[in-house]
């Protein structure tokens, strides 16, 4: 009689144990538990330690870190009609945990092609310059339209970041000769603007000889001692013609 008591104690005390053992779940600081009991949602638990009724609640793991997510190449035809391959890469984090588990089947699979699919629609309406040039605008288009579309899954899109733009071989030909282009454009403008800035300096300077007589005779004879500096055996010396014609007045009278 005793043995069977005490069999029957232990074999509570070890459905018992077993019985706390199956209901007891531990969540870490950044994990939560979506709680379900008889298949209907019941609450959102953690962290810490959970209790659960075993058989009639069941509980699903859900990571609130935030998640890297590489976006694979894809294939973009720009405005311009430029075949170019881009990839990204994403980074989201869950903030309901309810809705990522509720609403969407699986959310880090639904993100990644949604992700693929706006990569390419985005990008497809800009021009190949905007893409290697204004990156950081693209990247706030991109993450504004994820964010809107992943708002109903409970997933927060913080950041998107486009890594590489792989152009055809004969496009990067065609880049190189315009930038050369582009280059000599700008020193033929700022040349012909030198010599601009440098005839207007000319004509001032020929307005101020004109006015002041006395300036033209300094100027001369600076012209002498510098040619007198030189190692020269011939010295040509110009005159003006309003000079020759004032002595040929002279003479004649």
């Amino acid at each position: 009689m005793l043995f069977e008591l005490g069999f029957g104690v232990g074999f509570l005390l070890i459905l018992l144990a077993l019985l706390f053992a199956l209901s007891v779940r531990i969540l870490r600081e950044y994990e939560r538990g979506v709680v379900f009991q008889l298949g209907r949602f019941w609450s959102v638990k953690g962290p810490g330690l959970i209790l659960l009724i075993p058989v009639l609640q069941q509980m699903v793991r859900v990571d609130l870190r935030t998640v890297v997510l590489d976006v694979p190449k894809q294939d973009v035809i720009s405005r311009d009609n430029v075949s170019v391959k881009v990839n990204a890469v994403l980074y989201f984090r869950v903030i309901d945990p309810e809705r990522a588990i509720i609403q969407v089947a699986n959310f880090m699979e639904a993100t990644s092609q949604l992700a693929q699919t706006t990569l390419r629609s985005v990008l497809g309406k800009h021009e190949l310059d905007d893409m290697l040039a204004e990156r950081e605008r693209l990247n706030i288009d991109i993450q504004q339209v994820l964010d809107a579309q992943t708002d109903a899954w409970g997933i927060k899109v913080a950041n998107v970041e486009i890594k590489h733009v792989d152009l055809d071989e004969s496009m990067v030909r065609a880049i190189a000769r315009q930038a050369e282009a582009e280059r000599e454009r700008r020193a033929k403008v700022i040349h012909a603007e030198g010599e601009l800035q440098a005839s207007e300096k000319l004509m001032q300077a020929a307005e101020v000889l004109a006015r002041e007589g006395g300036a033209m005779q300094l100027r001369y004879l600076q012209t002498l001692s510098t040619i007198a500096g030189d190692k020269t055996a011939t010295i040509v010396f110009p005159l003006p013609v309003d000079m020759l014609g004032s002595l040929m007045e002279k003479r004649g009278r």
